[in-house]
């Protein structure tokens, strides 16, 4: 046996934390089987099968890891013979290792102990359990063996670990945090969506009217944005003939979450994409070199079969729309139309509110269609456009499309959290597969080059994203309701009424709150509800003619003229719009 180097990084700690976790979950269970557990982002987390955990075994199991942690194992690592290590972990009653090693490619396999306990692993780790100094075990869920819904199901119990214990409360504060940003709390108490899954199905999204505003007003500035940008829009049909995703090659990659509709005499396939659609539009005519670029841009709504175990609120469904486009191009307007796609997205981040983002460039798949020569190409001019604008990316091995290689954009939120949206793919293969051309300068038929690109994403994700990172205090531009008027008294109903009416001819997002409830009451609800603006309507305001005027979370702005206010709110809205 020889003693393993730390390496003294938070990857490692997490990485042996989990092996720790392992240690008292069979010390407490021995009928435990293991499967994984490696570090993870943010800590690690363990897979067991034979036991079903709760959030009550937690404080035990933590417990439990203390003992081991106190007792200074060293972790040291032994090298075995393949067919002996799965005989070990055969003999241990081990499964789930003993397949594992027999799928590695490797004739020796290093295993690693810890006291009384071993584990398949390639380290590295810590030289002692004693230099673990601050963990927490943090929720349960279930899992299946591989992640192949067909194996075993398995029971992940997810932790995190840190150097010291101030930075571990730092990030179980910032966890609590993001619970009370959670977009599916926040989604019901604002009224913003809502998903019946038992009355229409689970992943799909009902929007009640403050949602489907807020919706909207992105929707429009999408379309104004893309207009200025020389898009043209388009809208295809949510259902088209299988054939179509055949020639796509979707249906080769993506079969099994596509939804199908048979007919008499036809089958049909509810889009999981909307490029075949574009295509064909490109097709409805002949090109000329004159009419490239060519930008196609669509709201388009499309349907995926998702696994009902990974369905999560408004950041994984069934049915959602992308504000996607397809971009039909030469190859001399490659790079620039690229990069004017970057500029784009980066604008749109900004206009959000996210100034922070990662870009990935993620390469060809194992599996995919088109020329090795025609991938090489694509995926260093995706590097050249970034290395010219000095934006940092990062590599993404083997993650492409199977139709070209991308660069997803990442923007971080408040809190820091990375959430995927915009990306640009660039395709040579599908304009072959569809026998796109249009006719050159030279009068010749040359294949145009495709790009695939979403900005936002799905929007159900990015709303996901803007609630969580705003904790549903939208800016006023975004806001559903930007002003509530609220009465005293039924006696000034009609005032407060005529002043919700000149609110809103002034295109501000008004409504009245008449109800026969207290004004705290009312005050109270309009701050429940996040609403930018209260303006209180008495017998005072309505001989002034003024209204007395209060700002999300309980600012006192105190009595405004009518126009005033008018003129105020559409200043706001208009630099939180920049």
């Amino acid at each position: 046996m020889t003693k393993e180097i730390s390496l003294n990084n938070l990857e490692t700690l997490r990485h042996s934390c989990a092996h720790v976790l392992a240690a008292a979950v069979k010390k407490l269970y021995p009928e435990v089987q293991l499967g994984i557990g490696p570090a993870i982002e943010d800590g690690f987390y363990y897979d067991f099968h034979g036991r079903i955990f709760t959030h009550e075994d937690l404080p035990i199991l933590e417990q439990a890891m203390r003992e081991v942690v106190n007792a200074a194992h060293p972790f040291t690592k032994e090298m075995m013979d393949k067919p002996d290590a799965v005989k070990y972990f055969s003999g241990k009653g081990e499964r789930f290792k003993a397949e594992l090693i027999q799928d590695l490619p490797d004739q020796t396999v290093s295993l690693y102990h810890t006291g009384t306990f071993t584990d398949l692993c390639r380290g590295p780790h810590i030289d002692s359990t004693k230099a673990i100094k601050a963990f927490k075990l943090l929720s349960v869920s279930a899992a299946y063996w591989k992640g192949d819904q067909s194996n075993a199901v398995m029971q992940r119990i997810y932790g995190t670990a840190f150097d010291s214990k101030e930075d571990l409360q730092a990030h179980l504060k910032k966890i609590e945090e993001a619970k009370e940003r959670d977009h599916r709390v926040l989604g019901k108490t604002l009224g913003l969506f809502d998903i019946y899954q038992d009355e229409a199905g689970a992943g799909l999204v009902f929007y009640h009217p403050h949602g489907a505003f807020l919706r909207h007003v992105i929707q429009n500035w999408e379309v104004d944005e893309h207009l200025r940008r020389g898009y043209q829009m388009v809208v295809t049909p949510h259902i088209m003939d299988t054939q179509l995703w055949k020639t796509s090659g979707h249906w080769d990659f993506y079969k099994e979450y596509m939804y199908s509709v048979q007919t008499e005499d036809q089958q049909f396939v509810l889009k999981p994409m909307n490029c075949p659609g574009h295509i064909l539009i490109y097709k409805s005519k002949t090109r000329s070199h004159k009419d490239l670029p060519l930008r196609f841009f669509e709201l388009g709504t499309v349907y995926r079969y998702e696994k009902s175990g990974v369905l999560h609120g408004l950041l994984r469904v069934r049915g959602f729309t992308q504000d996607d486009a397809h971009i039909f191009c030469a190859e001399k307007d490659l790079q620039s139309e690229i990069s004017g796609v970057v500029d784009f997205i980066i604008f749109t981040l900004h206009k959000f509110g996210f100034t922070e983002f990662e870009a990935e460039i993620s390469t060809r798949p194992q599996s995919f269609i088109g020329e090795i020569s025609q991938w090489d190409a694509a995926e260093r001019i995706l590097q050249e456009v970034l290395q010219k604008k000095n934006i940092a990316f990062s590599i993404s091995a083997g993650e492409g499309a199977f139709y070209g290689p991308k660069i997803d954009f990442k923007l971080k939120d408040i809190l820091g959290r990375k959430w995927q949206c915009a990306t640009v793919q660039l395709d040579y293969a599908l304009p072959q597969r569809f026998s796109l051309n249009y006719v050159d300068k030279d009068n010749t038929r040359k294949t145009p080059i495709m790009l695939h690109r979403v900005l936002l994403g799905s929007l159900e994700r990015f709303m996901a994203t803007l609630i969580e990172h705003y904790k549903g205090d939208f800016p006023l531009w975004l806001s559903p309701v930007q002003v509530k008027v609220a009465t005293i008294n039924s006696a000034v109903e009609p005032f407060a009424r005529a002043v919700r009416d000149r609110l809103v001819a002034a295109d501000i997002r008004a409504v009245l709150d008449d109800r026969d409830d207290t004004l705290s009451k009312k005050i109270r609800d309009a701050e429940k509800e996040k609403v930018p603006y209260t303006v209180v309507i008495g017998e005072k305001e309505q001989a002034a003619q003024t209204v007395s005027v209060r700002k999300r979370h309980k600012e006192n702005v105190g009595t405004l003229a009518i126009d005033a206010f008018i003129d105020r709110v559409k200043k706001e809205v208009e630099i939180s719009r920049i």
